[in-house]
């Protein structure tokens, strides 16, 4: 595909990427195509062949695709790491794929690797990614000198290519693991070129394109995403540093890039932060205009003509306010791809109001991302959106999804058992709760392995809680806690950023985040809040107790995963004591 692509294209630009200097700097499909030969042609040089594993432990950058494709040209699998892998997690995949090469990055993850090649079996060559990276580490080979090791043999490519096929194990991506060891999906090269018509058929995108790669290309919903790319022709632009996308999105002006539900609670807190400063009649203003977009987009998630009236209010507030924010987002979105967490329905209404068109979806690693997403022209904003084209989904005796099609993976890398639990004819058990409506719209109602069961013998979704609780301007972030225990509780991290000028306009002075949420009448300002926002709910639904925590859930405190997902088990043991002591008495 990329190489008739190539022929297709030639000097056309494929990739962007900043340089030393910040600036952007263009590479063509034929660029492209001679780096990915080069590698390949090192690669075979060393011996390496099908189904040898081949780690990547890099952020985005072009090279980390042509490394990837250089891969499979060889008919080896590529083996992703997140940029910040733990030791501990990159040692776990090392030793159980018994890889022998890896790509990288940066210093840190170079420091990594080099110590793996002391302390595993198996490691014995690094390969920089990054031309300024340096190495003097026998074990080490620049970028550069790499692709020199093997001169350029028309033929042996030809070779190489010819063997390649739609059967050929294409990468083992490990899941982030929220619970248990991480587990390594394998997907085909046919499971990644399936996706291809299914997405040309739902998202209505061409060659003239341009989407910003920030989330992690080691992650399913990038890297397919920058394969479907690849088969339309459209330009990729590499973000190193994902905490710098709302600068760049100005400046590249993307159609098109994948996000996830955090991204729009972080921009929508920035937007009401600065709501907050502006005087009574601007702000009148800005709710017009934004009641005015949620107006339309009923008309517009239904296909249906907009009436007179409304299309010259729309007109009027795009001028006023909706416009402006859509600079935010360089002012040139098609569409926005979403998925990897549950998204709050009024959060997507409000994105869809300004007139970024936000494109819900559902899937997994093990479905090769996609099982459904909205169609453009008609949507339903509390659900995933409908399912793929030629991908099947029914439901179990307990409402799981199950999926099928031929973008489902093969099964777990060495755990057979672990994979005949969630495979079985074909069809993949996801562990999600939910269900079809007539018009074909599917909900994700809750994650079944994560309901709460009390000690009462009562059922409790967590995940409904976190989110009634999440949408709160005072709460960042909540984790709900009650398995196997009497009553519900809850360990909250405030939104420091809303929670510190309240403290000051009652009178509090702190000196910091540790003393404000000891504070008696913060304590009570908390209680009030938990107990209206519950008020709805059953007695057994509620929470009973919570804790205020003084630093946020996070990467770096191993709390998260790398897509942002809760790790509950890491919590629950990390913040054991807090949590027993909420259980005392």
């Amino acid at each position: 595909m990329v190489r008739e692509r190539a022929q297709k294209y030639g000097t056309r630009e494929v990739f962007r990427y900043r340089d030393k200097s910040m600036q952007y700097q263009a590479i063509s499909w034929e660029t492209l195509v001679q780096e990915m030969d080069r590698v390949a042609l090192a690669l075979d040089e060393l011996g390496f062949d099908f189904e040898d594993n081949i780690g990547i432990f890099s952020n985005n950058r072009p090279e980390w695709l042509m490394a990837d494709l250089a891969i499979m040209a060889v008919r080896g699998v590529s083996v992703p790491f997140f940029g910040n892998a733990s030791l501990q997690q990159v040692k776990y995949i090392v030793d159980e794929t018994k890889m022998k090469l890896m790509f990288v990055g940066n210093e840190e993850q170079l420091e990594k690797t080099i110590w793996l090649t002391e302390n595993t079996a198996s490691l014995e060559t690094i390969v920089l990614l990054n031309p300024d990276l340096d190495c003097d580490n026998e074990k080490c080979y620049s970028w550069k000198d790499f692709k020199a090791a093997a001169a350029q043999q028309d033929t042996r490519l030809e070779e190489l290519s010819a063997k390649v096929g739609p059967n050929d194990l294409a990468t083992i991506i490990y899941t982030s693991g929220t619970t248990g060891e991480p587990k390594g999906v394998m997907l085909g090269q046919d499971n990644f070129m399936f996706t291809h018509p299914i997405h040309d058929e739902r998202l209505k995108l061409d060659d003239s394109d341009v989407s910003l790669c920030f989330l992690p290309l080691s992650h399913v919903f990038e890297r397919s995403w920058s394969f479907f790319l690849l088969h339309l022709g459209a330009v990729n632009v590499f973000l190193e540093n994902p905490k710098e996308v709302i600068e760049v999105l100005p400046v590249v002006k993307p159609t098109v890039m994948c996000t996830v539900p955090r991204f729009y609670e972080k921009t929508y807190e920035g937007i009401q932060k600065e709501y907050a400063t502006w005087p009574s009649m601007k702000r009148k203003i800005f709710d017009w205009s934004i009641k005015t977009g949620h107006q339309v987009i009923e008309y517009k998630r239904k296909s249906n003509t907009l009436p007179f009236g409304l299309k010259l209010k729309l007109s009027i507030a795009n001028k006023l306010v909706l416009q402006k924010l859509r600079l935010i987002f360089g002012n040139n979105v098609k569409a926005f791809p979403c998925s990897g967490a549950a998204i709050r329905p009024e959060l997507l209404r409000y994105f869809h109001a300004i007139g970024i068109f936000v494109n819900y979806g559902y899937g997994a690693t093990e479905t090769t991302a996609t099982v459904s997403c909205f169609k453009t022209d008609e949507y339903e904003f509390d659900s995933c959106g409908t399912v793929m084209p030629e991908v099947s989904v029914k439901f179990d005796e307990n409402d799981e999804i199950l999926v099928k099609g031929k973008t489902v993976f093969r099964g777990y890398y060495l755990k057979p058992k672990a994979t005949a639990e969630v495979l079985s004819d074909g069809w993949y058990r996801t562990g999600d709760e939910g269900h079809l409506t007539p018009e074909g719209n599917l909900y994700m109602t809750d994650r079944l392995r994560d309901i709460i069961k009390t000690s009462v013998g009562k059922f409790v979704s967590p995940q409904k809680l976190e989110l009634l609780i999440g949408r709160d301007d005072f709460v960042e972030q909540i984790v709900v806690i009650g398995d196997n225990r009497k009553f519900i509780t809850a360990i909250i991290v405030p939104a420091f950023d809303n929670l510190i000028p309240y403290a000051k306009s009652i009178g509090i002075e702190t000196e910091g985040n540790e003393q404000l949420i000891n504070d008696p009448r913060i304590l009570e300002f908390f209680d009030d809040k938990l107990s209206n926002l519950q008020i709805n709910l059953t007695p057994y639904e509620r929470i009973g107790k919570y804790t205020l925590l003084p630093e946020a859930f996070s990467i770096e405190n191993a709390a998260l995963t790398n897509t942002l997902k809760i790790r509950r088990k890491v919590i629950e043991m990390k913040y054991k004591d807090v949590i027993d002591k909420m259980y005392m008495g």
